[in-house]
């Protein structure tokens, strides 16, 4: 028996999915882009000093690319609830289905995703350098946040699916921090 269920990898799901995964696959998801949109005060910063961390914020003409984690048969409930539990400790998160295009050209429908929430709190915008800043000193239950930048950055571009953004962060975080 084959699971169903797909995930949408974007973020820290592509180094630490956190559940049995059967099958990985490099995917491109439409109308959204990865960005340093949401503030964190529970994984990688607290409320009196919030990190930064992805979310999928939504612009038509833009895409993500990814990974497709498809959940060992028979895990699919344990892992939703382990999703839920996980993405959604804020509410600021919205929990989707999308359709996704595998790099043959397929597409896969009914994938979840967790795309950030506009309206809600933690949402925010802030030029990279100011995302560089905020990410170099916070730090948060999970970890430092310059960990979870580079942890992403590394496995994104291992995937050969490398971002410019990212990758910028990164060596700005890097100076911040070489300068501390």
């Amino acid at each position: 028996m084959t699971s169903s269920l797909w995930v949408f990898g974007y973020g820290s799901l592509l180094w630490n999915p956190g559940f049995p995964v059967a099958e990985t696959r490099i995917a491109r998801l439409h109308g959204w882009h990865r960005s340093f949109c949401m503030t964190s005060i529970h994984h990688r910063g607290t409320e009196a000093d919030p990190g930064l961390v992805l979310a999928l914020d939504e612009a038509p003409s833009a895409f993500c690319d990814g990974l497709a984690l498809r959940a060992e048969a028979g895990t699919e409930e344990a892992t939703l609830a382990y999703l839920r539990e996980r993405e959604l400790i804020s509410s600021a998160y919205i929990e989707t289905r999308q359709e996704i295009e595998f790099r043959d050209g397929a597409r896969q429908g009914d994938v979840l995703a967790y795309v950030i929430d506009r309206s809600h709190v933690q949402y925010c915008q802030h030029p990279l350098d100011v995302q560089a800043r905020i990410i170099a000193g916070a730090h948060g239950g999970r970890g430092p946040n310059d960990e979870y930048l580079c942890n992403t950055a590394a496995h994104l571009a291992e995937l050969g699916i490398g971002d410019d953004d990212l990758d910028s962060l990164v060596a700005q975080v890097r100076a911040i921090n070489s300068t501390a």
